[in-house]
C-alpha cells in the first residue's frame, strides 16, 4: 500500500466564513490558519498547498482576553534610524481591526512560500458584511 500525495493541480479549493463576533481573537487566527493550510483535510500534505478560502466577517467585535488591550503593542519599523512604530492594541482593534486579525492569523502560518501563498486567501472584514457571496461560503465554527 502506497502513501497518498495531495497535488496542487487536483485540489479543490472551498470557500469558508468564520464569525469573530465574542469570540477570543487568538481562537479564530487559529481556526483560520488551519483552514488556509488545508490541515482540515484528511488529504493533507505538508508540502503542498492544499488549503482553502476563508472570509472572517466581525473582526471588530472579537475579544482579546486579560489585559492584552492595554498591555499589547503591535510594533513596525521603518528602517531608519529611530523608526520604531508602536500602537496599542486598544488603538489597533478600534480603528484597524483587519489589520490585527490578519497579523493573527500570518503569525500561525509558516514562514515560507506555502505560508506565503496561503495568507492570499484570507479574507477579513470589521462588519458582518462581505462581497464573497457568489463563492457560496460554507459556515465553519470555531471551538472553544
Amino acid at each position: 500500500m502506497s502513501t497518498f500525495m495531495a497535488k496542487a493541480e487536483t485540489i479543490e479549493r472551498k470557500w469558508y466564513i468564520i464569525d469573530a463576533a465574542n469570540k477570543p481573537l487568538g481562537k479564530t487566527a487559529v481556526t483560520a490558519a488551519n483552514i488556509l493550510r488545508g490541515k482540515h483535510r484528511p488529504e493533507f500534505t505538508p508540502h503542498v498547498d492544499c488549503g482553502e478560502f476563508v472570509i472572517v466577517i466581525n473582526a471588530e467585535k472579537a475579544v482579546l482576553t486579560g489585559k492584552k488591550l492595554e498591555q499589547k503593542y503591535y510594533r513596525h519599523h521603518s528602517g531608519y534610524i529611530g523608526g520604531l512604530k508602536e500602537v496599542q492594541y486598544k488603538t489597533l482593534m478600534a480603528t484597524r481591526p483587519e489589520l490585527a486579525m490578519e497579523l493573527a492569523v500570518k503569525g500561525m502560518l509558516p514562514h515560507n512560500k506555502i505560508g506565503d501563498k496561503a495568507i492570499t486567501r484570507l479574507k477579513v472584514y470589521a462588519g458582518a458584511e462581505h462581497k464573497h457571496a457568489a463563492q457560496q461560503p460554507v459556515a465553519y465554527e470555531v471551538e472553544l
